[in-house]
C-alpha cells in the first residue's frame, strides 16, 4: 500500500463514517431516499459508483486520476444510470412477481415485503433474473457508450455534452470483452446472485445496498475498459 492508498481510505473514512456514528444524520438520510428517491439515487451513483470506477483505475493504471479520466463526466452519466436503476427496481419489483403468480406458481401479494420464505426467495430471484437479463445488458451497453465518448472528448464537461455519434461508437466497442466478460461472466456469476440477496432485503435496506453493489459494477466495468484499454495501448 503506498501513501496516497492511506490518504484515500482515510478520506471515505471521514466521508462515511458520520453516517454510521451519528443515529441523527442516518435517519435523515433515510427520509430524504424516502421523499426524495430519484434525487437520491442520482446522488448515490454519482458518488460510489464512480468511486468504483476510480478504484478500477487504481488497479489498472496504478493511480486514482489521470488526464483525460473524466471525473465530472463520469458522475453524470452514474447520475443519471442512477435514476434509471431506481425506477428499474420499482418495475421489475412489481412485474416479476406477478409474472411468477400468473405463469408458475401463485404468490402473496406484496411477498418481497414479507418475512424469508421459499416463496420471497423465488419472487427476488425472478425479479433478479428478469431485471439483469433485459434492463442490465442495455444499461451497460449504454455505459459503455457515454464511457468510450468521455475518453474521445478529452473528458471534458464541454466535450461530454457535444452530440454522440452511437453508430460509430457502438461500430467500435469490443463485443468480446462485453460479452465474454461483462454479460456472459458478470450478470449469471455475480450480478444475479447479488440482485437477488438486495430483493431478500427490507425494502428501506436494498438502497444502501445498492450503493454499495454500485461501487462493485462501476469497479467491474472500469476493469473490463481500462484492462482493455491497456492491452491496445501495448500492442
Amino acid at each position: 500500500m503506498k501513501k496516497h492508498d492511506l490518504y484515500f481510505g482515510v478520506c471515505l473514512g471521514l466521508f462515511f463514517c458520520p453516517f454510521f456514528i451519528s443515529k441523527d444524520l442516518f435517519d435523515f438520510y433515510m427520509a430524504s431516499v424516502r421523499s426524495h428517491a430519484l434525487l437520491m439515487s442520482f446522488l448515490k451513483f454519482a458518488l460510489l459508483a464512480t468511486l468504483g470506477e476510480v478504484i478500477g483505475l487504481r488497479i489498472v493504471r496504478g493511480r486514482y486520476h489521470v488526464p483525460g479520466f473524466g471525473l465530472w463526466p463520469r458522475a453524470l452519466v452514474w447520475g443519471g444510470l442512477g435514476v434509471g436503476i431506481q425506477l428499474a427496481f420499482v418495475i421489475f419489483a412489481t412485474g416479476a412477481p406477478a409474472v411468477v403468480s400468473k405463469f408458475l406458481v401463485p404468490l402473496p401479494q406484496g411477498i418481497l415485503g414479507q418475512p424469508f420464505s421459499g416463496e420471497k426467495l423465488l419472487a427476488a430471484f425472478a425479479v433478479s433474473v428478469s431485471m439483469n437479463l433485459i434492463f442490465a445488458p442495455l444499461f451497460m451497453t449504454l455505459h459503455r457508450v457515454t464511457d468510450m465518448h468521455i475518453q474521445e472528448t478529452g473528458g471534458t464537461l464541454r466535450g461530454f455534452f457535444s452530440p454522440i455519434d452511437f453508430g460509430r461508437i457502438l461500430q467500435r466497442i469490443d463485443w468480446q470483452v462485453m460479452w465474454g466478460f461483462v454479460f456472459k461472466k458478470t450478470l449469471p456469476l455475480f450480478w444475479i446472485p447479488a440482485h437477488t440477496i438486495t430483493f431478500l432485503l427490507p425494502e428501506m435496506h436494498r438502497v444502501l445496498f445498492a450503493a454499495l453493489l454500485g461501487v462493485v459494477l462501476g469497479t467491474i466495468l472500469a476493469v473490463a475498459s481500462l484492462a482493455k484499454c491497456g492491452h491496445a495501448a501495448t500492442v
